[in-house]
């Protein structure tokens, strides 16, 4: 017999009491807790406050070719997304109204679409200096 590990959904996994640098965010989901923004040591102002006004809690998703990618509320929904450089100065933030919304991605274009907003980011890689 064959054990199978239980999926958990996201927003059940637990979140995390662990700190973290910035060159210890991981490049890709976690799939057992998620990372509070509160556990980045270095996290700029802009990623603490994104969840203001959602009542919702901050976390980590993902890194997209250097750039750190933190979401406040549902995947789907109210809900903003951030993606931030790794030395915090840079930042492109898309608010998600349902299944669209608006962000200024870093190729200077306004999208209305989350998709061609991370396309955005996955074509301007994040440099850091």
């Amino acid at each position: 017999m064959t054990s199978r590990r239980r999926l958990v959904r996201p927003s059940d996994r637990p979140f995390t009491d662990r700190r973290y640098h910035t060159d210890e965010l991981p490049a890709t989901p976690q799939r057992d807790h998620r990372i509070p923004a509160s556990s980045w040591i270095e996290a700029p102002s802009e990623v603490l406050s994104l969840g203001d006004g959602l009542g919702e809690p901050v976390e980590y998703k993902r890194r997209i070719h250097g750039w750190l990618l933190w979401r406040a509320g549902p995947p789907v929904g109210e809900a903003r997304y951030l993606a931030v450089s790794p030395d915090g100065t840079r930042h492109h933030r898309f608010d998600l109204h349902g299944k669209r919304g608006s962000g200024l991605g870093p190729d200077g274009r306004e999208h209305t679409r989350f998709r061609t907003w991370k396309e955005s980011l996955r074509d301007n890689p994040c440099e850091t200096p």
